[in-house]
């Protein structure tokens, strides 16, 4: 399937997008976060001026309404690790309700697999991202991928990716 409109879960500053959208023009790219992001984000919309950017659309993936924007792909990046373990459930129970069948959930960040951190750097990351809140630290990727297949999602790729960090991509099934 060629995706041609994404949601991006949790824009933070709005860098991503403006990436993503400057090297992929084909997409039509819609930013979300909490409102608090907004002003951060639309800094850095307006300084691209690219045409295929919207947003930001106000998403706290456990206090706001999805919005209905026929989304083919869903992205997110450094966010599991932030999220509390029921925003994660949120947010992956969103995305496969918001995907038809075909659509994609491209997840990037920190993974530990079988409970073990992949590296030394990422096992001290997650002792800091604790000290901060005790209740954020890098996922497990049986638990996404339970999440995930609860969702209605199925595991396309799993890419290791520069830093430790993973590009882990799901398809909503349902695809012909």
């Amino acid at each position: 399937m060629q995706s041609s409109t994404v949601l991006e879960i949790g824009s933070g500053t709005g860098q991503h997008a403006v990436y993503f959208a400057s090297k992929l023009p084909h997409l039509l790219w819609h930013t979300s976060d909490r409102s608090e992001y907004h002003n951060g984000i639309r800094q850095w919309l307006k300084e691209a001026d690219l045409p295929n950017i919207r947003g930001p659309i106000t998403l706290d993936v456990i206090k706001s309404e999805w919005p209905v924007l026929g989304i083919d792909a869903v992205f997110t990046a450094n966010t599991a690790h932030i999220m509390h373990d029921h925003e994660v459930t949120a947010m992956i129970d969103g995305t496969g309700k918001l995907l038809s069948a075909g659509g994609l959930f491209i997840l990037y960040g920190p993974v530990n697999y079988n409970g073990q951190y992949t590296s030394e750097s990422n096992r001290q990351f997650n002792g800091w991202l604790k000290e901060r809140d005790p209740l954020s630290g890098i996922p497990d990727f049986e638990v996404l991928q339970q999440l995930a297949a609860h969702s209605g999602l199925e595991l396309l790729h799993d890419y290791a990716m520069p830093a430790n960090n993973r590009t882990l991509i799901w398809q909503k099934t349902g695809y012909e």
